[in-house]
């Protein structure tokens, strides 16, 4: 056997074999490093109003739909997403068109932690007369 392959490596000394194999390991390192990059970048680009949320230690909730966000700043300013800043008028009819009137849909209430709690208050009762029920409040992971 030994002979064989002897034989068959001076039967191709003078001639370049074709590889015609793909190497995707390259591919590979730089699509994971991609996915890794919007997976870090993605959050940080959905909702653009600058906030001092609250502290809490409770685990993350995932959402398979687009987030919708309703922020409150300090001054009581209201924004949708990361529009705004919104007249209190103008609120429901802007969340309706958002949610394509489905009063069922999750609804992010982000508050600035120096708002006053009774204004933070008055905006979730606002929705519950409106018929959205399910809210749920945003603040940063302690540590």
């Amino acid at each position: 056997m030994a002979g064989d392959f002897n034989f068959s490596r001076r039967a191709k000394r003078g001639r370049l074999e074709r590889n015609a194999s793909i190497n995707v390991t390259p591919m590979v390192d730089v699509m994971l490093v991609l996915l890794i990059v919007f997976m870090v970048s993605a959050p940080l680009l959905t909702v653009g109003v600058p906030l001092d949320l609250p502290k809490a230690d409770a685990p993350g909730v995932l959402d398979v739909q687009s987030p919708i966000t309703l922020s409150l700043d300090a001054q009581g300013q209201l924004f949708l997403g990361g529009e705004g800043p919104l007249e209190q008028q103008a609120m429901i009819p802007l969340l309706e068109a958002a949610t394509d009137g489905d009063t069922a849909r999750k609804i992010y209430l982000r508050g600035d932690q120096e708002l006053q709690y009774s204004r933070l208050i008055a905006l979730l009762a606002e929705l519950s007369n409106a018929g959205y029920t399910a809210l749920s409040l945003v603040a940063e992971p302690e540590g």
